[in-house]
């Protein structure tokens, strides 16, 4: 096991592991066991009743946080042509074809997410190795493969998040930073609990939610009594 800090373990001495708190109890615990010199993040982990490895029980999505990540997000397109101009105009940071994916190749990725214009997918194709495993592949489930660049790249700067869930049935997902406040935390997780149980699959059989914790990047998970998220999301 490795080893924790002073900071950690007495930040999680003044949290009960088994004790279940409503969402709002939560994330104000969150807020006060962080003690990192720099603005934490907020994370969420959400155990579902789904088998991954059955086809009709993946969970995968996205969401808009209505208070973004507190983040500027680097986005990169590629396009050709007009796309190009259109993609610059929609507040891109990196727009290009060819030579972007020369630039990955050789070992750059100074940017968040990558957008793709169907045209371009074959090309961008081939560094699919290089992008996949770091959650930089264009997809058109989540949105990032695409004819309407504003949009999507409108959606990424304003703080939309990719999730899938795992082999062990968790969805990670960040919702922001400490410095947010509770409120802004609040409403982010709302829209995020609400877009899961949305996206529930007919085949999921008996509980969905099995269990819910948030943590900072530093600090010990939290537990939320599930039954507070449908109360949470009214």
């Amino acid at each position: 096991m490795p080893k924790r800090g002073k900071k950690y373990i007495a930040s999680k001495k003044r949290i009960s592991i088994e004790e279940k708190h409503n969402c709002a109890e939560a994330i104000e615990k969150a807020i006060n066991s962080s003690y990192a010199k720099f603005d934490e993040t907020i994370d969420v982990a959400v155990r579902l009743g789904v088998d991954p490895r059955h086809a009709d029980q993946m969970v995968r999505g996205t969401v808009v946080l209505p208070n973004g990540l507190g983040k500027d997000v680097k986005v990169l397109v590629f396009a050709k042509g007009e796309k190009e101009k259109e993609a610059a105009d929609a507040g891109a940071d990196f727009v290009g074809n060819d030579e972007l994916i020369d630039q990955i190749q050789g070992g750059w990725f100074g940017f968040d997410k990558a957008v793709s214009t169907p045209d371009m997918m074959g090309s961008v194709g081939k560094i699919g190795r290089l992008l996949g495993p770091r959650g930089l592949m264009p997809n058109a489930k989540t949105g990032t493969v695409t004819f309407d660049l504003a949009k999507a790249i409108k959606e990424l700067k304003a703080g939309k998040i990719d999730f899938r869930v795992e082999k062990a049935g968790i969805v990670h997902a960040p919702l922001g930073k400490t410095s947010f406040g509770m409120e802004k935390i609040i409403q982010n997780l709302a829209a995020f609990l609400e877009m899961i149980i949305r996206l529930k699959p007919a085949a999921s059989k008996g509980i969905y939610l099995k269990s819910i914790a948030i943590s900072t990047t530093m600090g010990p998970g939290i537990r939320i009594d599930t039954a507070n998220v449908t109360e949470l999301i009214k």
